[in-house]
């Protein structure tokens, strides 16, 4: 099995993603740093550094937070280590070296990590892998280690978390002795193909593989393991009453057959996620084909079936999870930012295994729409929640509750601020993969990378304001002529694009599953241009998906739109949009942080004091903003609507 590996090191130059890296480095990890630490007035207190202190003797109290805290500290330690690649910052590199001095002192001596246990049921480890996260909090400290070594080359925080991982090779396994165990909640999988690729040491990708292919054999750990805990004294979790895994089996977890047999996405959309890329990347490393269709198989159910136009997933609040084929409600959806994150991310693995632009694609939708709409202009709030309909007329509903008006300053539940800032963080290391003689461009982003391609030096230069404006250029520079393939993506969504090389036109009637291949040997300076015409679309759901019938959303390139109350008053399901009106786009600097905005000639239900009437609506003529659906939020309270009814 061929496969391309990521190109990192890419210096972002781009207005709209530099903005956003920025916003990270000076607004989000300092925010996060005070959450974290329980210095933000009138929030929920986080409490996380708190439980490492007294885990490591310096501080007195008791554990505070859910289950899953540490995770919260080292989705933050990651976001550090992938800043600290593009905007340097000493002071802030020696306050995470003190804290990975924190977690050494922290650690047990036999290598365990986990604050939960380490200070509330010191006798109980490993007791209840479904439900308390022990192996999910050490994936993400190991996917920090990794990063934060690969940045600044040093060597403390990755020694700490081998030290843990030996111990945990000790306790799972099929041997003799050990837990036939897996982790309820998948993560620690894909971090240990991570730890691997910086080790090169193979007992961490043989880990990884038995966590995977020991998942859901029969009989099924879960049921063995909540037993053994009756004769045991430990805390009650959540999930021990009558409705375990919120009524979805072992499917909640992804659990109810091994996964090479799993046709379809089920249970929590996150799990799910971190479980594909896991097993995309095993299939990397092993050219195991049957693996590799389980994720083309399950990557196809997801996105022709349980994707919303804004790349969320996961429809509903009952368990954060997948649904039937086409129940995507816009009002009471679920959709949490993390689980954007992860489809992002798994896109971005698939994408190794197998350049193809149906991957691509979904992992723009979702880097532009469903994952940045997580978070305020600013980096001070944040969704968990992440609708593409609200209404706060609609408040008292039990079934809305989740929902929210605005974005909160923080979550007792903390998971997505951290995990979004990550990938915003590292969002340049989807943009290219390589072969030895192969390029593959997926993303574009405004940026300059070095790499080596056919055993010489290049460096390539996109210079462009994308997603805004459709004309693109790409410069090469090299010492010497190079010969290589180029594969530049024409995106999904473009019905019109032309493609030169120095000016000279090149053919796209032979598309190589999206990409236009460009062989030839290349001088310095070449330059090739793009233009993506990305005019405004009017998307139309599948006729299975009820809710949105007779309804349009608004796309322009990559970027989905909505209605905000703002702009166009209340009652959004009140006004219409005629099928044959221009829309009329512009761009606006100065409006959250420089948009393209669309204003169309529309209409408005004039508004009637009779509940039901025989009489057919009268129509008003109004003037329709819409703005793009990632910014919604950033101005005032109010309505929201992505999909609009169609005159």
């Amino acid at each position: 099995m061929k496969t391309a590996k990521p190109v990192k090191h890419v210096i972002v130059d781009d207005s709209f993603w530099k903005k956003y890296k920025q916003v990270v480095a000076e607004e989000v990890i300092p925010y996060q740093w005070k959450a974290l630490n329980d210095e933000l007035p009138d929030t929920e207190p986080s409490h996380a550094i708190e439980n490492f202190r007294i885990a490591a003797g310096e501080s007195s109290g008791e554990y505070y937070g859910t289950v899953f805290q540490d995770s919260d500290l080292a989705k933050w330690l990651e976001t550090v280590a992938f800043s600290l690649r593009d905007h340097p910052n000493s002071a802030l590199e020696e306050r995470a070296d003190e804290v990975i001095e924190l977690l050494g002192r922290a650690q047990a001596e036999d290598g365990y990590l986990n604050t939960y246990y380490l200070l509330k049921e010191p006798d109980n480890r490993w007791t209840n892998l479904r439900d308390n996260h022990e192996l999910y909090c050490a994936g993400h400290f190991i996917e920090a280690a990794v990063a934060y070594y690969e940045t600044t080359g040093k060597t403390k925080f990755l020694h700490i978390m081998e030290k843990y991982v030996d111990l945990i090779q000790q306790t799972f396994g099929t041997e003799e002795g050990k837990r036939k165990g897996y982790p309820g909640h998948e993560e620690i999988e894909l971090a240990l193909i991570k730890l691997y690729d910086v080790t090169a040491k193979e007992q961490y990708l043989k880990l990884a593989q038995y966590f995977i292919q020991q998942r859901g054999q029969h009989p099924i750990y879960f049921v063995e393991e909540q037993e053994k805990r009756k004769h045991i004294q430990t805390e009650p979790t959540w999930n021990d009453d009558n409705n375990i895994n919120f009524g979805l089996g072992f499917e909640y977890q992804q659990a109810h057959q091994p996964v090479r047999e799993q046709k379809e996405a089920v249970g929590h959309a996150v799990r799910a996620v971190y479980l594909y890329i896991a097993m995309a990347d095993l299939a990397a490393k092993t050219g195991d084909a049957s693996l590799l269709q389980a994720c083309e198989t399950l990557w196809d159910d997801v996105t022709n079936h349980k994707m919303y136009i804004t790349a969320g997933i996961g429809s509903t609040v009952n368990a954060e999870a997948f649904t039937c084929h086409h129940d995507l409600p816009n009002d009471s959806m679920y959709c949490e930012t993390c689980a954007s994150v992860g489809l992002a991310f798994w896109a971005n693995r698939m994408l190794r295994l197998a350049p193809d632009r149906k991957y691509a694609d979904v992992l723009e939708r979702a880097l532009y729409n469903g994952t940045i709409s997580g978070m305020d202009l600013d980096g001070k709030r944040f969704f968990y929640v992440n609708p593409l309909e609200v209404n706060p007329f609609q408040k008292s509903r039990k079934d809305q509750e989740h929902v929210k008006t605005e974005r909160q300053k923080w979550f007792f539940c903390a998971c997505c601020p951290p995990n979004l800032a990550r990938m915003i963080a590292s969002v340049e290391d989807n943009m290219y993969t390589q072969t030895e003689d192969t390029l593959y461009t997926h993303l574009y982003i405004a940026s300059k990378v070095n790499m080596t391609l056919s055993g010489q030096e290049v460096e390539i230069i996109q210079t462009h304001h994308y997603p805004w404006d459709a004309d693109l250029a790409l410069s090469i520079h090299v010492a010497e002529p190079t010969a290589f393939k180029w594969a530049l993506r024409i995106p999904g969504w473009c019905k019109q694009a032309e493609v030169k090389v120095n000016g000279e036109v090149i053919a796209l009637d032979q598309l190589e599953k999206g990409y236009v291949e460009i062989q030839r040997t290349w001088k310095d300076g070449d330059v090739v241009t793009l233009h993506l015409a990305m005019p405004v679309e009017r998307i139309r759901s599948n006729p299975l998906v009820s809710m949105n019938q007779q309804q349009i959303a608004l796309q322009r390139g990559p970027v989905v739109y909505c209605l905000e109350e703002v702009d166009n008053g209340a009652n959004l399901a009140g006004l219409r949009l005629p099928k044959d009106s221009p829309i009329t786009e512009e761009f606006s600097e100065n409006l959250l942080g420089g948009i393209v905005k669309l204003t169309i000639e529309g209409y408005r239900v004039k508004s009637s004091n009779a509940l039901y009437s025989s009489e057919p609506p009268e129509l008003v003529p109004q003037q329709i903003t819409a703005i793009p659906y990632y910014a919604w939020c950033n101005r005032a309270k109010g309505e929201m609507r992505v999909w609009v009814y169609e005159s």
